[in-house]
């Protein structure tokens, strides 16, 4: 049989767009027909880049230049970011899978069903950015989120807290707004595909937040006080509001960690 860390691995290293989406759709097809092996006792591989086509070329986010939607230009730079998102989320959820042996099984199910989801959003996303005349890479991007993936690949826990419930969580909080920007300008297409993909993001956030609870309990650790400790650690200057309250409370928040977040945003 072959194993599921293996299987993970070359899809994070498939540099070919095309490639990456078919080993997904495959990796995770064989793993529900329980062809792929769960087990390993060899340690992870250090990882510096996912495989990714040379473009978009990648600076640093303070370099971006501002999204300004009132062009077709602009919508479509908007609408690049978002893909851009996506096809690091493939990346991401399958580094989860990669990087974290000994979990119970349900939780690689539940990863490498994200990342299957994520490939779904990303070809969505890519073939309407296609019918406005661009492709994937014709703007620049920037590399935060694996950049965070590395930060956080010591520790499960830490990967859980800080992932999905910081970094794909602020999702949930600025994609409403963004929708109804894209739905004024004209482009219907771009705001139906953003609420498919809101909905779904709430459930890999909640993956993340049930995760997150599991190893809380299994450690005999604090739910809030960690959450908190994490965010001081690793993401602090991430936070900001406003907060989806509704979606976030759906993907598993509850309301002392919604004080705390609240209370870090008045801070700022």
């Amino acid at each position: 049989m072959e194993n599921l860390f293996q299987a993970a691995k070359q899809c994070i290293a498939a540099a070919n767009i095309e490639e990456k989406l078919e080993l997904t759709r495959k990796t995770f097809a064989a793993l529900m027909a329980g062809e792929l092996d769960v087990e390993s006792h060899i340690a992870p591989e250090p990882i510096s880049a996912p495989g990714r086509p040379d473009k978009p070329e990648l600076v640093p986010s303070r370099q971006l230049p501002r999204r300004r939607m009132g062009s077709p230009a602009g919508s479509a730079s908007m609408l690049h970011s978002f893909v851009h998102i996506e096809f690091n989320a493939i990346n991401l959820a399958w580094d989860a899978v990669y990087r974290f042996r000994g979990m119970p099984r349900d939780y690689y199910t539940d990863w490498a069903s994200v990342a299957a989801e994520e490939a779904t959003h990303f070809e969505l996303l890519r073939k309407h950015l296609n019918s406005l005349g661009y492709e994937y890479g014709d703007f620049v991007a920037h590399d935060g989120l694996w950049s965070v993936a590395k930060d956080t690949a010591h520790d499960v826990l830490v990967r859980m807290a800080v992932v999905p419930r910081v970094l794909e969580a602020r999702g949930l909080d600025v994609t409403p707004a963004i929708i109804e920007r894209f739905r004024g300008n004209g482009d219907e297409k771009a705001a139906q595909i953003l609420e498919i993909i809101l909905q779904d993001e709430i459930g890999h956030v909640e993956i993340g937040t049930r995760w997150y609870v599991y190893l809380c309990k299994l450690r005999g650790l604090d739910r809030e006080a960690t959450f908190e400790r994490m965010i001081n650690d690793y993401v602090k200057e991430r936070i900001k509001g406003p907060l989806h309250i509704e979606a976030r409370r759906k993907a598993g928040f509850n309301s002392q960690e919604m004080a705390l977040l609240n209370q870090l945003i008045s801070q700022r």
